[in-house]
């Protein structure tokens, strides 16, 4: 049953690292409150498959290139849909489903390194923005409370101890029948950590205004319910 919305259209922003379960968390909310839900790693995954698919050189973590995107983002068309089988919102490339396949561990490995490029950075902010129009939403990534939607009702902040969520992530592509380690998960996880934080263009950041959930001894329940307290206190969703 959905929460009765006091506001309408509501945004609401959710940041934070990877692997801390913010697309699980995100995806939770926005079916609880009967809103969209739309996840802005998928959207930089899936520029990353692009990519590496047509072999697209891109600059390694740190570098600069001053190689013109422009053309290339021209050819990329994003965009989501919802499944009739799940109800959730599901990411297109160029009109092909790719949800599974941007997930693979080589996506996770370079996402960082193509969404650090700035005309990468920017036509996804633009992009991000624009679905706004369409009414409320969750959306969840790096940049969405500080870049996206500074404006938004609410903005969340997650995080959890990096082993914890090396473990999360392992866990999550075993059970997908990915053959990984944990120390490769966990050299993932650090290196991405560093380039989210560390990248010139939208870098990953706690909104002066944002709630910090750390979620490291929290089940997926509470994580919702926190949210949802949250969103009573600020009077966005009606109190019982």
């Amino acid at each position: 049953m959905n929460e009765d919305m006091a506001l309408d259209n509501p945004v609401i922003a959710i940041d934070g690292f990877s692997s801390c379960g913010k697309s699980t968390v995100a995806k939770a909310l926005a079916h609880k409150l009967g809103i969209r839900y739309i996840d802005s790693g998928a959207m930089y995954r899936a520029v990353t498959y692009y990519f590496l698919n047509n072999k697209i050189a891109f600059p390694a973590a740190g570098k600069h290139s001053d190689f013109n995107y422009e053309p290339i983002l021209d050819k990329i068309h994003i965009s989501f849909k919802i499944s009739s089988e799940n109800g959730l919102s599901e990411i297109y490339l160029n009109n092909v489903y790719v949800e599974k396949a941007i997930r693979s561990m080589e996506v996770s490995e370079n996402v960082s390194h193509v969404s650090a490029i700035k005309q990468v950075r920017r036509r996804m902010v633009d992009l991000q923005k624009q679905m706004k129009q369409d009414g409320g939403l969750v959306m969840d990534g790096r940049d969405i409370g500080t870049t996206v939607f500074p404006e938004a009702e609410l903005k969340i902040f997650m995080t959890a101890d990096p082993e914890v969520r090396a473990l999360r992530r392992f866990r999550e592509l075993q059970s997908a029948g990915v053959e990984v380690t944990l120390e490769e998960v966990r050299n993932n996880i650090n290196s991405r950590d560093y380039e989210d934080t560390h990248r010139e263009e939208s870098p990953l950041r706690k909104a002066d205004d944002a709630i910090e959930l750390d979620n490291t001894q929290l089940n997926f329940e509470e994580q919702v319910a926190f949210v949802i307290a949250c969103l009573r206190k600020l009077s966005i969703v009606d109190k019982p």
